[in-house]
C-alpha cells in the first residue's frame, strides 16, 4: 500500500513538470489542456551558449523538480501542467557559480528565460591603456575596481522592483529622466587631450550607438572601458546611467557614488545616485542626495523634480524635501511643478500633523499651480484631496471631474471621485467611475509593461560573492 502511494506520487510530479518534448505537444491532451512552456537559452560570461549544462526546473510550492541538458545550442525548454512560482536553475561543471530566475507563470502562458553561467576568467580586467611606443598610461587609468561584472542581458518582465507598483513606477521614470542628463555633454575630446581621453571618448560614443541600436550588453562595456581610460564625470555618468536604464540598481549606485567622490561638484551624478538608491529602496539617502545637488546648482530644476516625485511616492515625508521644495517655489514661483511638489510635500505632513496651516498654504500652492499651468491634472486631484478633508465634497468633486476634463484618463481622479461620490450617497455615479477608474488602470498597466519588455535588464556577478552568480528577482528587489 506504502509503494503504490509512493507510485502515485512519482507520477504526479512527473505530470507537473517535465522537459518539453515534440511528443508531449502532439498527443489530444496537450492540445486541449493548456499548459505553460518555459524555454531559454545558457550563456557564459562572453555571451556564448554553453552545451550540456544541466537546468533544473522545480515549483515552489511542491518542491518537485526535474532536470535537463541544454543543447549545442545553448537552449533547453520545459511545460508544466498548472500555475504557480518556479525556479530554473543552471549549473555546470568548471563555471564558476550556478545561475538561477524565479518566475510566477500562469496556464498558457510562454516564458523566454536567459542564464548566464561565469567562467572563471571572466573577472579579469582588462589590460592598462597603452602609448604608441608601448608605455602603460598608468596616471587617468581608472583603478578602484568595480566589485561586479555585466554578464548579460535578460527579458526584464522576470524581474520585480522594490517596494509597491508606484514606487517602482517612480524609480523607471527617474531612471529615463537620468538618461536624458546624459546628453547634456557631448562630443570627443579635444585634439590637445591626452591619448588614453580620446580613445576614452571613442568607447563611450561606441556605447551610445550600441545603446541606439538595441545592444546594451555591448554599450555598457564600453562605458566601463572608457571610465578606464579616463575616469572623466562624463564617463562615469554615461556607466552609472546605462547601468541604472537596465535594472542593475547597486551596480549603478556604486558607480555613481565613485562617480561623486571624484566629482563631488556633480549635482546630476548626485541626482543619479539619488535615483539608484530611492529604486534600491533607501528614500531617506536618495533623498539627502537630491537635495545635496540641489544646493550644488540651487537654479537647476532637476534635482527639485526628482526629489518632488520621491516625495510623492515615498510612504513617510522625506528628510530635507520640504525645506528644499519650499526653495523651488520660491525661486521659481511661475513653476506649476514647483508650487505643486511643495504643495505635495505640505500635504503629507498635514496629514500627520492635522495643522491647518499647511492645509492652507497647500491649496494657496495648488491654485498658484494651476494657474501656471491649467492642464496639471495631478493638481486638481490633489486640491480635491484637500477639499475631501475639509469635510468640502461637493468642491472636491468639482475638483476631480477638472481632473478628469483634462486628462479623461486619470486613474486616480475617476477613484477619488467614485469615493466621493459614494460618501454622496449616489451609488450609481460611484459605480461608473469606478468602471472608468478600472478601465484607465488596466489601459496604464498595459502600457507600463510594453515599455518594461521593451528594456533589457542585466545580469550581473557579484565578484565578492562568486557563489550568488545571476541572482533570482527576489535577490535583486
Amino acid at each position: 500500500m506504502h509503494r503504490t502511494r509512493m507510485l502515485r506520487c512519482a507520477a504526479g510530479i512527473l505530470l507537473l513538470i517535465l522537459p518539453a518534448v515534440k511528443t508531449l505537444a502532439q498527443t489530444p491532451a496537450a492540445e486541449t489542456r493548456p499548459v505553460i512552456t518555459v524555454s531559454g537559452t545558457v550563456r557564459d560570461s562572453p555571451g556564448n551558449p554553453v552545451a550540456d549544462a544541466s537546468v533544473f526546473f522545480e515549483e515552489k510550492a511542491t518542491a518537485a523538480s526535474v532536470e535537463t541538458k541544454t543543447k549545442a545550442d545553448g537552449t533547453f525548454s520545459f511545460l508544466a501542467l498548472r500555475p504557480g512560482t518556479y525556479t530554473v536553475r543552471a549549473e555546470k561543471a568548471g563555471m564558476r557559480a550556478p545561475a538561477s530566475a524565479s518566475l510566477l507563470l500562469s496556464l498558457g502562458e510562454r516564458k523566454q528565460v536567459d542564464l548566464v553561467l561565469e567562467t572563471p576568467q571572466a573577472n579579469h580586467s582588462p589590460p592598462p591603456a597603452t602609448t604608441k611606443s608601448g608605455s602603460t598610461s598608468a596616471a587617468m587609468e581608472f583603478d578602484d575596481k568595480p566589485s561586479f561584472t555585466v554578464a548579460g542581458v535578460t527579458d526584464w518582465t522576470n524581474v520585480g522592483g522594490h517596494g509597491s507598483d508606484t514606487k517602482l513606477r517612480t524609480s523607471e521614470s527617474l531612471a529615463k529622466e537620468t538618461a536624458t542628463l546624459k546628453s547634456a555633454e557631448t562630443g570627443e575630446a579635444s585634439p590637445s587631450a591626452s591619448e588614453s581621453a580620446r580613445a576614452a571618448d571613442s568607447h563611450r560614443l561606441a556605447g551610445d550607438r550600441a545603446e541606439a541600436s538595441g545592444d546594451p550588453l555591448a554599450a555598457v562595456r564600453e562605458y566601463e572601458q572608457a571610465v578606464r581610460l579616463n575616469p572623466s564625470e562624463q564617463n562615469y555618468f554615461a556607466w552609472g546611467t546605462e547601468l541604472l536604464l537596465h535594472r542593475a540598481i547597486k551596480p549603478a549606485g556604486e558607480v555613481f557614488e565613485k562617480g561623486t567622490t571624484a566629482h563631488p561638484k556633480s549635482a546630476r551624478m548626485l541626482a543619479g545616485l539619488g535615483a539608484a538608491l530611492y529604486a534600491g529602496g533607501e528614500y531617506a539617502n536618495a533623498a539627502r542626495r537630491l537635495c545635496e545637488a540641489s544646493d550644488l546648482q540651487p537654479a537647476d530644476p532637476t534635482p527639485y523634480l526628482f526629489l518632488g516625485k520621491m516625495e510623492k511616492a515615498a510612504p513617510d515625508p522625506l528628510p530635507c524635501a520640504a525645506e528644499k521644495l519650499a526653495r523651488f517655489a520660491h525661486d521659481q514661483p511661475g513653476n506649476a511643478l514647483a508650487n505643486y511638489y511643495f504643495a505635495v510635500s505640505l500635504w503629507k505632513r498635514a496629514q500627520q500633523n492635522e495643522n491647518p496651516q499647511y492645509l492652507q498654504k497647500t491649496e494657496t500652492l495648488l491654485r498658484e499651480s494651476i494657474a501656471a499651468d491649467p492642464k496639471l491634472d495631478e493638481a486638481y486631484v490633489q486640491l480635491g484631496m484637500v477639499h475631501a478633508a475639509r469635510a468640502n465634497v461637493a468642491q472636491a468633486i468639482d475638483m476631480y471631474k477638472k481632473a478628469i476634463e483634462v486628462n479623461p484618463q486619470s486613474g486616480e481622479a475617476h477613484y477619488r471621485l467614485a469615493l466621493a461620490y459614494r460618501r454622496t450617497g449616489e451609488q450609481e455615479k460611484s459605480e461608473q467611475e469606478l468602471q472608468l477608474y478600472r478601465q484607465a488602470d488596466k489601459t496604464e498597466t498595459a502600457a507600463v509593461e510594453q515599455q518594461r519588455r521593451e528594456i533589457r535588464q542585466f545580469l550581473i556577478i557579484l565578484k565578492d560573492q562568486p557563489q550568488a552568480s545571476a541572482p533570482s528577482p527576489e535577490k535583486q528587489r
